[in-house]
């Protein structure tokens, strides 16, 4: 919150290694909701993110347990396989060993990798964080569970905004989709939407060019430079 302008908040479920414009969104909010505590979705980004390789883009996945578990939380949801770090890991490494900037980052990643963590939540935000850090972003993270949990769809966003101080929320685009903005309104939040449109390209391994990848690959490949490429830094 800057300048007397009302604190802009945005709630968002956590994603794995998530792409630029993800951080886009933290950056460009004084307090970012961890959006855990709703249903775990299968085949989304909760669990996985792309990277590119020279033979084209490639998921890299953590095995979580569903089986029987159909309607478990994202913070229930437990990783399947202890060893799927040092399998992404390895695969990261032979991708971009050759990017200018691995060496640079190279040892903090491979720390995250390491771990034993077995919720799903944890290893999302630990990553999360640790690219705010290197990215220069000093957003507040919280969980959605620091607060309490009122209300079904819109009604429990208001509530979360309410509760978090918040004057103004800011949205991915599609939730256009199924948001109600009068319940917003009502509250008196003013309802933004993130445009993700403008990234420019950057130096890229293994053309053609790719902006839907995890913000590791831009990373990797621009180092410190990286914010220059994310809309938010230049607003």
């Amino acid at each position: 919150m800057t300048n007397g302008a009302p604190k802009r908040v945005a709630i968002v479920q956590s994603n794995y290694i998530p792409w630029k414009g993800y951080f886009d969104l933290i950056n460009s909010v004084d307090e970012f909701l961890l959006y855990d505590d709703r249903q775990y979705t299968r085949r989304d980004w909760r669990n996985r993110n792309r990277i590119k390789t020279r033979h084209g883009p490639v998921w890299l996945t953590i095995p979580v347990r569903v089986k029987g578990r159909y309607h478990q939380r994202i913070d229930e949801t437990e990783i399947a396989d202890a060893r799927w770090g040092r399998a992404h890991w390895r695969i990261i490494t032979h991708n971009y060993a050759e990017a200018p900037f691995f060496d640079l980052y190279r040892d903090r990643f491979a720390r995250l990798y390491e771990t034993d963590e077995k919720l799903l939540s944890r290893v999302n935000r630990a990553f999360i964080e640790e690219i705010c850090d290197v990215l220069g972003i000093h957003t507040l993270i919280s969980w959605s569970t620091d607060y309490e949990g009122v209300g079904a769809k819109t009604e429990r966003l208001v509530n979360l905004c309410v509760q978090a101080g918040a004057g103004a929320y800011l949205s991915g685009p599609l939730a256009r989709a199924y948001v109600e903005d009068g319940q917003f309104a009502a509250a008196g939040i003013t309802l933004e939407y993130m445009d993700y449109t403008g990234y420019l390209d950057y130096p890229q391994l293994h053309p053609p060019f790719d902006h839907n990848v995890s913000v590791l690959d831009l990373l990797f490949n621009v180092g410190p430079d990286a914010p220059r490429y994310l809309t938010s830094f230049s607003a």
